[in-house]
């Protein structure tokens, strides 16, 4: 870890506990009328439940289609689809779950996860089994349907059972003029979204990330937010012992992501967001981190130095965190009387404030999570495609611009569903050279 005397900090002030603006709760005042604030719930709602209706009418449709198509081929067909149906519905399993209970506690949410996998396990090799007799009704379709549907579910399980837990170290040699000679050869270690209410096997899979990080030697780790899932509690003693053995030259430096900051706690009368948020940043202080809170640091080899800077995420961009873009956002402290020739690594959770980092003239290297690949990576014919692209201009890997570069790790943890496939858990080791 640096002494005092190395670190210098350019910043006093905190926005990590920003107010989140509430369009709900805003428009209950008196002077709102009373249609505006249905359609305005009505509008939540719906955004809400697009999602579970898309993924309950789908397979039903498939269903229904191949059961008609096929209906001469199956004895107790009504039976087969009333089975089938059943499974297309388990994601109103996943809704009527969250709407019974008062809070999302670890259970629920573990409970949530498996039901959804359980519905993905169910739902999507049936629906590759679908495509292939959808090819005709031949031998040769009725033989490879099968084996597609087998297929589907072995890379589900796969993805369960060894893409969530299998590490993955991706070393990243980044060249720049700006680099002072004393930082040539500088290693730093990302890893984010570690998520530990959603880990299966917490103490194994906290174990191994930690024995990971300490056997690259990294002279810098920087954790890039979503420590938690929920609430700060996930981030126990064992935790803190575990994590609190990460090693490396400078220390370890973080910063918070959305997960972080209490946003997904219902109860908010029994745990307020900036309790949360207050208990977390100390008990990552009480392990030996260096929580950056919109805040930059210097680190100094010999008569050179390096600025990092920690973005803290707000808590107002709650609608927004999966936007392709963000509006105007203020920085705030974070990079106050940072001179703009020293070289500057950003840690920012949310990928979509790099363009604005590099307006406001900073992030040389900015690291960035969030986005996990959404869990779901394929490789073909040399390039990388997900779900995420959909949603997120950058999304995963290595983007490069006025000669500076964003990296989005997929992240370590998991949410939704407990699984990964192609986008394992990822540490990246890189080397900064001039």
């Amino acid at each position: 870890m640096l002494d005092n005397s190395q670190l210098i900090f350019a910043a006093t002030e905190s926005k990590i506990y920003a107010k989140e603006f509430d369009p709900i709760l805003e428009s209950t005042r008196s002077d709102i009328p009373p249609l505006f604030v249905y359609l305005q719930r009505l509008h939540n709602l719906s955004a809400m439940m697009w999602m579970p209706l898309f993924l309950i009418l789908l397979p039903l449709a498939a269903d229904g289609w191949h059961f008609r198509r096929h209906r001469k081929a199956y004895r107790y067909r009504n039976l087969l689809l009333t089975l089938v149906a059943a499974g297309d519905l388990l994601p109103l399993a996943g809704i009527v779950l969250f709407w019974l209970v008062k809070d999302n506690t670890g259970g629920v949410v573990t409970a949530a996860m498996w039901i959804f996998f359980a519905y993905l396990l169910l739902t999507l090799p049936r629906i590759a089994y679908y495509a292939v007799r959808a090819f005709g009704k031949g031998r040769a379709t009725r033989i490879l349907a099968p084996i597609a549907a087998l297929g589907m579910a072995g890379v589900l399980i796969h993805g369960a059972v060894s893409g969530r837990s299998t590490l993955a170290v991706h070393r990243v040699t980044l060249r720049s003029d700006r680099l002072p000679e004393a930082f040539d050869g500088l290693r730093i270690a990302q890893f984010t979204d570690l998520h530990i209410g959603t880990l299966v096997d917490p103490d194994r899979e906290m174990r191994a990330l930690v024995d990971s990080l300490n056997a690259l030697r990294p002279d810098l780790v920087i954790f890039c937010g979503d420590l938690v899932n929920i609430r700060y509690t996930e981030l126990d003693s064992t935790a803190m012992r575990l994590l609190g053995g990460i090693r490396s030259r400078y220390g370890t430096f973080s910063i918070t992501g959305n997960h972080d900051t209490g946003n997904y706690v219902r109860d908010t009368l029994s745990l307020p967001p900036a309790t949360n948020i207050a208990a977390l940043v100390e008990r990552q202080r009480a392990m030996g981190w260096r929580v950056l809170d919109n805040e930059t640091v210097y680190l100094r080899r010999g008569d050179d130095s390096i600025a990092l800077s920690g973005i803290s995420y707000d808590r107002s961009l709650a609608r927004q965190r999966h936007d392709r873009t963000l509006p105007g956002y203020d920085f705030g402290t974070t990079y106050r009387d940072v001179p703009q020739e020293l070289y500057n690594i950003t840690a920012a959770h949310i990928p979509q404030l790099w363009e604005q980092i590099l307006d406001a003239g900073y992030g040389d290297l900015t690291l960035s999570g969030h986005v996990h690949s959404m869990q779901c990576k394929i490789r073909l014919f040399g390039r990388a495609f997900s779900p995420a692209q959909l949603m997120y201009r950058h999304w995963s890997g290595p983007y490069e611009k006025q000669g500076r570069t964003l990296y989005v790790n997929d992240g370590i943890g998991y949410v939704g569903f407990p699984m990964r496939i192609g986008a394992n858990p990822e540490i990246t080791l890189f080397e900064l050279r001039r």
